[in-house]
């Protein structure tokens, strides 16, 4: 095979008659315009020259084509735009066929699409995810894709942005196979005995004819998990635009569309969070530092925290010793642990043989002594300053001087709890928010003694957990917990000066909350932040405003929708309004002699909004958060703020 060059970035050989074409665009094989010049180049080549029978594009290193070249967002077009390559390839006069051995995302499957077959390696991954970053697939995705599979299961695949693994695509339809063996080889072979005549072309095909009902649902599915987001439902007009329209009128409406939303605010504030993810767990002067190998993770305590935290680790590929005071409460911890593995494999999300493996890789145990063996402790117990300070200086009579120790505390000073150990500059803050298995946020405090290799080895570590790491310094609730402590004192200053908690919420979830922070705080149970404010009852400022109003809804056993009455009442587990805690608000008013007003639902969220950033600049000026991105994303991934916002600090325009 005599190897040619299209492009710095496109190379093709002649295998047998067919041009094997490779998109070598490290890291993810993005669509760059040297790209789509060397395809068009390589086009060209195929078509003049004789000896080439077909065509095979194929992704070098594990990705087919990751999506559009990120340099570019932003800057005008470069020719060959992306729809010209895809038209051109599917109009193409000899067979194309996709071997995609990787990912193939956005632009990448809009490609594949294009092509007359597609055969994809096991382990590769399928998906439109535009709607994540406010635009639409703008490269035909919303006309070809339910060509291929029908609408509602394309309103599915192209409205929630998921990636559909290899062996889903095969069933809907996506690829015409997943290769066992070499991938190439397979791909040659099953090209080589295609003819012009029957080729395939998928914007020629039909939508196949689907019940309304069906249909519908997958709209209403998709509006509701949206949430207000205006991507996804232009997404399912276009998609239901395919079934009536012609492939041309359907590929201009979705790029005007395209083009009309990324010109948006949403879209303006997803990219937003797109590229705060990739900055985010970068810190200056660590760069160099290599993280520890960690094979082995230690967790004390294996209560709902733990045994969510030993999900992530087993789910991580480590091994996990989880430790109790008990044989009896070890045994309970394990039944948590492969409980919540149990859920997994009847949710789909695990299957038999993977729960096995991970059950084989756990050992809960009341001898102490058995963390020895671990790379890193780290605790979850009761969130109290003497318990933690008592564990960690056994810790350091038990483990060996390289293990790191980490806390998951919440609101506690972990300089406090290292400065009490031996070895100060191993110890590490791990939040953890719950449950720790489905959660995606986690704070990684970098305390006053954290050895830089410590820190480093926890970021590696949250990363292969498949967590969001947010460095942190320092303070009373790290980042997250402070500007939530923020957002719910301003909401509760609102009750006092005239608003309801029905209408904060009202105003929370319109502006794009899936929960008001009163419905929230009902959820997660009011005891535990009254039992925090009786602690600081005492060290409280005299002249600070404070409202009691949380205070007599506990003292009245109101903790929430477990107990069936908190800022709501629960009469059969049903949210409503309850008169007893209108009085209570009311009588709390008139003891300060408050004249209640009326708040507009613009003037509550402007309120609550200017809370959490002026706590966030004070973050950013403290040097608690390295960078305003950051304190958005643990707002979106902690606690619910809308990404389609950008976050509370980018809303505000500290962007």
């Amino acid at each position: 095979m005599s190897a040619l060059r299209f492009s710095d970035t496109i190379s093709a050989a002649l295998a047998d008659g067919i041009l094997v074409v490779t998109i070598d665009n490290a890291p993810v094989n993005a669509l760059s315009a040297d790209v789509r010049a060397g395809l068009m180049a390589a086009l060209d080549h195929a078509e003049k020259d004789g000896a080439v029978k077909g065509v095979v594009l194929t992704g070098a290193g594990s990705t087919f084509i990751g999506g559009a070249d990120i340099k570019e967002f932003g800057k005008l077009p470069v020719e060959p735009l992306l729809p010209d390559v895809i038209s051109r390839i599917e109009a193409f006069s000899k067979p194309i066929a996709a071997a995609i051995n990787g990912a193939a995302l956005g632009g990448g499957l809009e490609v594949a699409l294009a092509c007359h077959r597609r055969h994809a390696a096991p382990s590769a991954k399928l998906g439109l995810p535009e709607v994540k970053l406010g635009i639409v697939p703008g490269a035909g995705g919303t006309q070809r894709l339910p060509r291929l599979i029908g609408i509602a299961a394309a309103i599915d695949v192209v409205a929630s942005g998921r990636m559909v693994p290899a062996s889903e695509a095969l069933k809907l339809g996506i690829i015409d196979g997943v290769s066992g063996g070499a991938l190439l080889a397979d791909v040659i072979a099953d090209i080589k005995v295609a003819n012009a005549p029957s080729l395939r072309r998928t914007g020629h095909l039909s939508v196949r004819s689907e019940t309304a009902d069906a249909v519908d649902r997958a709209a209403a599915d998709a509006s509701r998990k949206a949430r207000g987001q205006r991507a996804p439902s232009e997404a399912v007009r276009l998609i239901r635009l395919a079934a009536t329209a012609s492939l041309a009128e359907g590929l201009a409406e979705e790029r005007r569309t395209f083009i009309e939303l990324r010109d948006s605010e949403e879209a303006a504030a997803l990219r937003h969070v797109f590229f705060a993810e990739r900055a985010a767990g970068k810190v200056e002067g660590l760069e160099a530092v290599a993280p520890r190998k960690i094979e082995t993770i230690g967790i004390v305590g294996t209560g709902l925290m733990g045994s969510g935290i030993a999900v992530s680790a087993l789910n991580g590929g480590f091994r996990v010793i989880g430790v109790e005071q008990s044989a009896e409460a070890a045994e309970k911890g394990r039944d948590r642990i492969v409980g919540l593995l149990d859920k997994a494999v009847q949710s789909g999300r695990l299957d038999a043989a993977g729960r096995e493996e991970r059950v084989g890789r756990l050992t809960v145990t009341a001898d102490m002594q058995q963390l020895t063996q671990a790379g890193i402790v780290i605790e979850a117990v009761f969130d109290d300053l003497i318990v933690k300070t008592e564990l960690f200086q056994r810790l350091d009579t038990i483990v060996p001087a390289e293990t790191i120790l980490a806390t998951n505390t919440s609101y506690l000073d972990p300089d406090a709890i290292a400065a009490a150990t031996k070895l100060p500059e191993r110890v590490v803050g791990l939040h953890f928010f719950s449950p720790a298995h489905i959660m995606r946020l986690l704070e990684v405090v970098n305390c006053k003694e954290t050895a830089p290799d410590v820190l480093a080895t926890a970021l590696a570590l949250a990363k292969r957990l498949g967590k969001l790491p947010i460095v942190s310094g320092v303070t009373e609730g790290f980042i997250g917990n402070s500007i939530f402590s923020a957002y719910r004192r301003e909401g509760e200053y609102m009750l006092e000066d005239g608003a309801s908690p029905q209408e904060i919420d009202a105003a929370l979830e319109a502006y794009g909350f899936a929960m008001g922070p009163f419905a929230v705080f009902d959820m997660a149970g009011l005891e535990i932040a009254w039992a925090r404010r009786k602690r600081q009852a005492a060290t409280r400022d005299p002249s600070e405003r404070y409202v009691v109003i949380a205070d007599r809804l506990c003292e009245a056993g109101r903790f929430g929708q477990k107990a069936g009455r908190g800022w709501y009442a629960y009469p059969d587990g049903k949210k409503t309004v309850d008169p007893e805690v209108t009085a209570v608000i009311e009588a709390a008013r008139a003891e300060k002699g408050i004249l209640p007003k009326k708040f507009t639902a613009e003037e509550i969220v402007a309120r609550l909004l200017k809370a959490m950033v002026d706590e966030g600049d004070t973050l950013l000026s403290r040097g608690i958060a390295a960078r305003a991105s950051d304190i958005d994303l643990v707002m979106i991934n902690g606690y619910g703020f809308p990404s389609s916002k950008g976050g509370p600090m980018f809303a505000a325009g500290r962007r």
